[in-house]
């Protein structure tokens, strides 16, 4: 894996702790900071499963990690094409979005936008259009304008309209190391299981943008989800009035301040995994130092004392008392790169109808603990909620604490 000295050597902790980093990916492997197997090649169903968990049996090391995802883009694009010409359909829609997944992976250990991600972001672009021809629900790749340039995305659809049938929509948002392409599942999407379009979004730092000089700044998403609703809102089978937006890991800092830009525009936001500690000490400085390093390259910046200063003001307490929207946040009460209380202290702020949701015992992923697997699932709840929000129906202001029995705790805001 080849990688340029001045990535290598951007922030202190990155090069003092490589060498632990290696030895902990040979002992643990390439979820050693978070999940990124399942909940990238589950998009895919049991074949991107099945590829991922393949290809994570390889790495052994952090430089592993691109060329092993990489391989597994190749072959998956390989099985794909031979099913292609054999008129197998079906088997090659499985095999070219396992292929995109993959590329859209490689390309997140790199911290730069070089000519390896340039041929990785071509190679996703590609193979994802070929998942488009055979997908089981209409997709379109789109490009909202923003600023001088555009964001991209692509808009799901439950099915093919019927005339004059418009969908509600949610915006979804991922967080560090997400893309557009990664956001939507296969079969079984929870989103359009509930009749509802997706439009799953390249933010400003994500997937693509960093190519086209679109960087991420603490106030920018607010810009991104106003072009995101504007968009929307011109589309014939979009229901204007029935706009949510889901987010998760940083996206519960992007989606909060995307939610106090639209106001009323929306009819909710729900996100999981928090990012909201103010200036984000405990991600940067106290977790696995690939987090800082990415984040500044999602940023622009390549000098660690600038970055420092820069990320300050991600701050959500600057913002918090202007929420107008329904507000939900999913939280593991032993998050390990944001803690608890940061969010506990964000929503004594947020006067507008809110519920908080804390797991026992869980961590980021809403992981650990037996909160997490004797209680609801977090996605069911997550996206039962924001179908209420379009439905209009009323909702109290809560904090629901999973207990390790898995009952919900409820006393009232």
């Amino acid at each position: 894996m080849k990688k340029d000295l001045k990535v290598e050597r951007r922030t202190r902790r990155w090069q003092e702790q490589r060498w632990i980093l290696d030895m902990i990916i040979q002992t643990v492997g390439p979820e050693w900071d978070q999940g990124r197997i399942h909940s990238k090649g589950g998009r895919a169903g049991s074949v991107g499963t099945a590829s991922f968990n393949a290809a994570a049996s390889r790495m052994k090391k952090f430089n592993d990690i691109g060329p092993e995802f990489t391989r597994g883009g190749r072959r998956a694009e390989v099985r794909a094409h031979a099913f292609e010409e054999q008129h197998r359909y079906v088997s090659a829609r499985a095999e070219y979005m396992t292929a995109s997944l993959f590329y859209a992976s490689a390309q997140w250990p790199y911290f730069d936008y070089d000519d390896t991600v340039r041929e990785l972001e071509e190679r996703m672009n590609d193979t994802y259009a070929k998942y488009i021809t055979y997908a089981p629900h209409p997709i379109e790749r789109v490009e909202i304008p923003f600023g001088d340039s555009a964001l991209p995305a692509y808009l799901h659809l439950p099915h093919a309209p019927k005339p004059g049938e418009t969908f509600p929509c949610i915006l979804v948002t991922g967080g560090m190391d997400g893309s557009k392409e990664n956001i939507v599942s296969m079969y079984g999407d929870p989103g359009l299981e509930r009749g509802m379009a997706v439009l799953a979004l390249d933010g400003p730092g994500q997937g693509e943008c960093p190519g086209r000089g679109i960087y991420l700044t603490p106030d920018n998403f607010a810009e991104a989800g106003v072009a995101a609703v504007d968009w929307l809102c011109d589309r014939p089978e979009i229901n204007s009035e029935g706009i949510v937006i889901r987010g998760s890991s940083f996206g519960t800092y992007f989606g909060t301040v995307a939610a106090v830009a639209l106001g009323g525009r929306i009819k909710g936001v729900s996100a999981t995994g928090i990012c909201q500690e103010p200036g984000a000490h405990t991600i940067f400085n106290m977790a696995s130092p690939t987090f800082k390093v990415r984040f500044m390259f999602m940023c622009g910046y390549e000098d660690e004392d600038e970055f420092d200063e820069f990320v300050q003001g991600f701050d959500l307490t600057r913002v918090a008392d202007k929420m107008t929207c329904p507000y939900m946040i999913v939280a593991g009460e032993d998050d390990q790169l944001s803690p608890i209380q940061y969010t506990y202290d964000l929503f004594d702020q947020i006067t507008a109808p809110k519920r908080l949701v804390v797991y026992e015992s869980a961590n980021h992923s809403i992981k650990g603990g037996p909160a997490a697997a004797n209680g609801e699932d977090r996605e069911v709840m997550m996206f039962d909620w924001l179908a209420d929000r379009v439905a209009g129906k009323p909702m109290k202001s809560e904090l629901w604490y999973i207990t390790g029995s898995g009952r919900a705790e409820i006393t009232p805001y």
